[in-house]
């Protein structure tokens, strides 16, 4: 089963990053845009595991403690570079509770053999992949200057920087991620709330 760890968004959210998706669309007709209802936060990418292995994950996500937190959708780029454009995001702003969450779910999966992250935790809502190629933010050998965002890059330059709106983050779940002909489909495993953290 493969499976990542996520924040939902609140569906005032999603209304207004889906409207603001439908405005650019055409700026980026090639790319590969993320459906409204599949947007999430994503804190930790888990990969195929056998089912045991996920009861497992779940069980050490129950463990996990963190405080409610707000989070601001906002801004908008590009990874790994504007020149070589490969991810169109949305970008995220949240106190220090945010990236502690992140570490909290990446330490506790490590215990269970899961691969630690090699790079920081860097929040930020995927809209659109560049078409062909790897969808991953990171730079990576061979990447070059590409021109399939150049459209939206322009408009983003000529237009006040988009906001959103802010959200509580009150939960975070355990997702499924299932690949189809209408691209990946998440499902919902587990929910995980977040409160006040105990010592």
């Amino acid at each position: 089963m493969r499976t990542f760890v996520a924040l939902d968004l609140e569906p005032e959210i999603r209304e207004r990053i889906q409207e603001f998706a439908e405005k650019v669309r055409q700026l980026a007709p090639a790319s590969r845009w993320v459906s409204a209802e599949s947007l999430h936060v994503t804190l930790k990418f888990v990969g195929e595991k056998p089912q045991a292995m996920v009861e497992k994950i779940e069980a050490a996500l129950a463990s996990i403690r963190s405080e409610v937190f707000e989070i601001r959708f906002s801004g908008a780029g590009f990874f790994p570079t504007p020149r070589a454009a490969r991810v169109f995001w949305v970008g995220i702003q949240a106190d220090e509770r945010l990236s502690v969450l992140a570490k909290a779910i990446d330490d506790s999966l490590s215990e269970l053999g899961v691969e630690k992250e090699a790079r920081a935790f860097s929040p930020h809502l995927t809209l659109a992949r560049a078409s062909g190629g790897s969808g991953a933010p990171g730079w990576r050998k061979g990447d070059k200057s590409n021109r399939q965002f150049a459209k939206l890059q322009d408009f983003l330059e000529r237009n006040p920087a988009p906001d959103f709106g802010t959200m509580t983050a009150r939960e975070f779940f355990l997702y499924r991620s299932q690949l189809s002909s209408k691209g990946s489909q998440y499902t919902k495993i587990a929910c995980f709330e977040l409160n006040s953290a105990t010592n």
